[in-house]
């Protein structure tokens, strides 16, 4: 009898517990999840999310592109963008624990742990990381909350934070994480950070943090491409190596015109779909000493020295989510960024998400390199915008949201400028907990004018074809 009454009074917590918000599907950034509380008041908790992005993908690869050695013009590919765990614990209102572990972009040949595989790394056996590690106290009301540890409160826009898991496109347009993987981890550094939102009605929320960003090997100096290069003039800069780097600061703010948005997590929303009615604008930094160094060639010396940079990006923005329509069935959302970032003379870096080719043909190469590379972050302006329109539901089909966006970057390093679309579709089967994202992406190639000459100008020559069907499940 005893045993059936444990049994029931859990069984009543964790229905308690459970919920699934109907209405907003998740788009608040992490939705309710699995509540499990851990007491009668629901103040204690443990909240678990669980996800997958599954990408089908055709590809027109860049010119020279090889997989393991054999050349490969196009191909269709299939893997994890995404796979995640998220645990938010509350031991009481005052303090927050967050986990947040997972895989990101395992293909066929790419995201293996080392050892598997013919060549010592594929697809197999991705290995699992923490994404965020971090724990939070409550100073003051809703004012002023501390905390430290691995963590994603990060400028210098909202899209330097934004959520995996309610893109309004298919996903982020990189360029925001301008340190992805050399001296963050997925995004996030360890640092100590305070947050919070004031004034009247929670309209300014804040985010600041000191953190601690990664050591660069040795191993990853500057190589002999860049001191010759600034032997022949042109400096191009690469992340600084050895030794503790300085700290970082940084910080975003955003001011809430209509409806304010939980701060309770980092990850910023990219598409309510009509469930608030929101209207912020907002501006961030990020600074960070001596991240950089340049090669630089001394006539007086006859060699290259390296002299140090800083990191500065500054970003200002703006974000829309409106309902529209007497019943409200339709709804607009647009995000707009304008993004400086100084990241030492001349660098540039190119990323392919996922990328489904992993070496070139020396003599057939291009800037961007292999498979979807394209020129992503670097020393200059970007200029960000993107617009969806959420129509009315269709009655066992669900709902659907054609969406396009647009990035112009003006590099330093590149003489044309680089304008990135992309066109395609969410279909809402349950919100962001069940969607389907269609993407088409023309993507701009860039060569050398001199071949074999890697420090001349280099200009656009050519675009290729991306098709990526996005599979979505959270919960």
């Amino acid at each position: 009898m005893k045993n059936k009454l444990q049994l029931l009074l859990f069984s009543g917590l964790f229905t308690l517990g459970f919920t699934t918000q109907t209405q907003a599907q998740g788009t608040d950034g992490y939705g309710s999840g699995i509540k499990i509380a851990l007491d009668t008041t629901g103040k204690k908790y443990i909240r678990i999310l669980n996800w997958h992005q599954v990408w089908v993908r055709h590809n027109e690869n860049n010119p020279g592109s090889t997989i393991n050695g054999t050349p490969q013009d196009n191909q269709w590919d299939m893997g994890l963008r995404r796979s995640r765990f998220l645990l938010h614990t509350q031991i009481n209102p005052n303090f927050m624990l967050v986990t947040h572990f997972g895989i990101n972009n395992a293909n066929q040949i790419s995201g293996g742990a080392n050892g598997q595989g013919a060549s010592g790394a594929d697809g197999k056996k991705p290995q699992l990381f923490m994404h965020d590690a971090y724990m939070e106290h409550r100073v003051y009301k809703d004012m002023l909350w501390l905390g430290a540890g691995l963590q994603y409160n990060i400028g210098p826009s909202r899209l330097s934070s934004a959520s995996t898991l309610n893109f309004l496109g298919l996903d982020s347009p990189i360029f925001s994480w301008q340190n992805i993987e050399a001296t963050d981890q997925f995004a996030r550094q360890y640092g100590l950070f305070a947050k919070g939102q004031i004034l009247k009605g929670k309209k300014l929320d804040y985010r600041v943090s000191l953190n601690f960003p990664f050591a660069i090997a040795k191993g990853a100096a500057l190589s002999s491409l860049d001191t010759a290069a600034a032997h022949n003039g042109t400096i191009n800069s690469a992340y600084s190596t050895g030794g503790q780097p300085h700290v970082a600061y940084t910080g975003y703010f955003k001011y809430q015109f209509w409806d304010v948005e939980s701060n309770v997590l980092p990850f910023q929303v990219g598409t309510y779909i009509g469930t608030k009615k929101v209207f912020n604008i907002g501006a961030g930094f990020y600074q960070h000493q001596d991240a950089m160094w340049s090669a630089i060639w001394s006539a007086e010396k006859s060699k290259v020295d390296t002299v140090k940079h800083a990191q500065l990006f500054l970003s200002a923005d703006a974000f829309l989510d409106l309902p529209l329509g007497k019943e409200k069935k339709y709804a607009l959302t647009a995000y707009t960024s304008f993004t400086y970032a100084d990241m030492g003379e001349n660098y540039i870096r190119n990323i392919g998400l996922m990328n489904p080719a992993n070496g070139t043909i020396a003599s057939q190469a291009t800037f961007n390199g292999s498979g979807n590379a394209v020129p992503t972050i670097g020393t200059g302006t970007v200029l960000f915008a993107q617009a969806g329109l959420a129509l009315p539901k269709i009655k066992k089909i669900g709902r659907f949201q054609p969406y396009a966006s647009v990035l112009l970057a003006n590099y330093e390093r590149i003489a044309d400028k680089v304008l990135i679309p992309d066109f395609g579709f969410n279909w809402f089967l349950a919100g962001h907990s069940a969607k389907i994202t269609v993407n088409y992406r023309p993507r701009p190639v860039f060569s050398y004018d001199t071949p074999g000459q890697k420090w001349s100008n280099i200009h656009m020559t050519d675009r290729k074809n991306e098709l990526t069907v996005q599979f979505q499940v959270y919960l």
